[in-house]
């Protein structure tokens, strides 16, 4: 809703995101991040934000308008938690999700190479006069000799990504 609010609000007054963010000291990109929900404002940027487009910080968080009252900092401030929560929550999950692909990969990669220990290359031993066997024979070199060679980095590249996912 908040991102829906500040876009739509830019766009009425004409503004552009690099227009915006120069009148509220912020790069364009943070408000860019702000229209697509990736990041909120905190509360007092969000209330000089307000004040550029015309507007009440209520509005902006897509509340109903009525009589402001003195704890009208703690309630922005209370809903801004809740949509950082939000975020956090949205973030963590992307994250383990790259994490759990990346940890398939590394398994993928040591059941494929375990599938090679037990084929021992057998198929090296295989009639090439016969057109069947010969193009299975070399499509199955073909990969391994593939495979063997580019699976360690895959592999290694994946670990990096486990340990680095498990740090955030």
């Amino acid at each position: 809703m908040l991102n829906e609010n500040i876009k739509n609000l830019r766009k009425s007054k004409g503004l552009s995101q690099e227009e915006l963010a120069i009148k509220l000291n912020v790069v364009r990109q943070t408000v860019s991040k702000w229209e697509n929900g990736l990041s909120v404002p905190d509360s007092s940027t969000l209330i000089s934000l307000a004040d550029e487009l015309d507007t009440t910080v209520s509005e902006l968080l897509g509340e109903p308008v009525t009589e402001p009252t003195t704890d009208d900092l703690k309630a922005i401030s209370e809903k801004l938690e809740v949509i950082n929560l939000q975020l956090a929550k949205r973030s963590s999950a992307k994250v383990k999700a790259i994490r759990w692909i990346l940890i398939s990969i590394c398994a993928l990669i040591v059941m494929a190479f375990a599938a090679f220990v037990v084929i021992n290359g057998s198929y090296l031993d295989w009639n090439y006069n016969d057109p069947e066997l010969a193009v299975a024979g070399t499509i199955m070199h073909g990969f391994e000799f593939v495979f063997v060679r580019l699976a360690p980095i895959a592999f290694l590249v994946s670990l990096v990504g486990i340990i680095i996912t498990y740090k955030k």
